[in-house]
């Protein structure tokens, strides 16, 4: 079992993540997680860290961007996974 610490980096607020946990009810929040960790391994890992109980997970790895400094040559920020975590009914994670 890997640390809950190693397969969460971050939690994302951006609007459209702040969106999906205000939608009718739903408790979806978004997390940026280690592209190693599997959808277990995250359900596990947010269930020990804000003690509540997950319903579902969707994952989705993100392409990193082009980027060019003044040369021809192009690079690319480093590739990363975003989890979309459900929450069970009655379960919410404080975001203050």
């Amino acid at each position: 079992m890997k640390n809950q610490y190693k397969v969460i980096e971050k939690i994302l607020l951006t609007e459209k993540s702040l969106a999906l946990s205000s939608v009718d009810g739903q408790k979806k929040y978004a997390f940026r997680v280690s592209t190693s960790a599997n959808k277990m391994e995250i359900k596990d890992a947010v269930e020990r860290l804000f003690g509540v109980k997950v319903a579902q997970v969707n994952t989705m790895n993100r392409q990193g961007k082009h980027k060019r400094v003044r040369t021809a040559n192009y690079g690319r920020t480093s590739a990363w996974k975003r989890a979309v975590v459900t929450l069970a009914a009655g379960n919410e994670i404080p975001l203050n």
